[in-house]
């Protein structure tokens, strides 16, 4: 059974920083085949992607994040990562790591994030 699990959220000043961190379980060899993604929910709001990384390698990101965020994974350790600066209180959310690619689209339970003024 695959499951994620994000770490890593908090209360942070805007201007600050945070790594937000997923890691998966019941995955093994194939995770090198999915796609693995951040995305976020604000209250009122709908869950958006924020960035996410594709098995070649290929990444995008949110047009309201790019420049500030930095997505990554390490494999080798089943592990997913948000390297996130410069936060605005526009950021605060629940960040949720998914996974896809695998016949079915897996979910975490989320993460807050919330950026102080």
């Amino acid at each position: 059974q695959v499951q994620l699990v994000e770490s890593g959220g908090g209360l942070v000043q805007a201007g600050g920083s945070l790594r937000l961190s997923c890691a998966a379980s019941g995955v093994g060899f194939r995770i090198r085949l999915s796609a693995m993604g951040w995305y976020r929910q604000a209250p009122g709001k709908q869950r958006e992607l924020v960035a996410d990384i594709h098995s070649n390698g290929r990444i995008n990101y949110a047009e309201s994040v790019a420049g500030r965020c930095t997505i990554s994974r390490d494999n080798a350790k089943s592990t997913l990562y948000l390297q996130m600066n410069s936060l605005k209180p526009e950021d605060t959310a629940v960040y949720y790591c998914a996974l896809t690619g695998l016949g079915s689209d897996y979910w975490g339970q989320g993460t807050q994030v919330t950026v102080s003024s």
